[in-house]
């Protein structure tokens, strides 16, 4: 994952966002939307594979042309 927007934030804008996030939400609330989020991104992670692995290989598919009836 690549996670450009970290090297453009400095250490004083992080802890603004943290201040932001501790005001809007409250201590003890950030952690079940953290725990929220981690359990949504596994979920969402395991159902990429599963379609992954239900989904077949595809060969390219010779085409069939029909007879021309005049």
């Amino acid at each position: 994952m690549n996670l450009f927007i970290l090297g453009v934030l400095s250490g004083a804008h992080v802890i603004l966002i943290i201040a932001a996030l501790l005001l809007l939400f409250g201590g003890k609330k950030i952690p079940e939307l953290m725990g929220g989020l981690g359990k949504g991104m596994k979920e969402f992670k395991k159902s990429m594979k599963d379609d992954d692995a239900a989904t077949p290989p595809t060969a390219p598919e010779e085409t069939k042309k029909e007879p021309l009836k005049e």
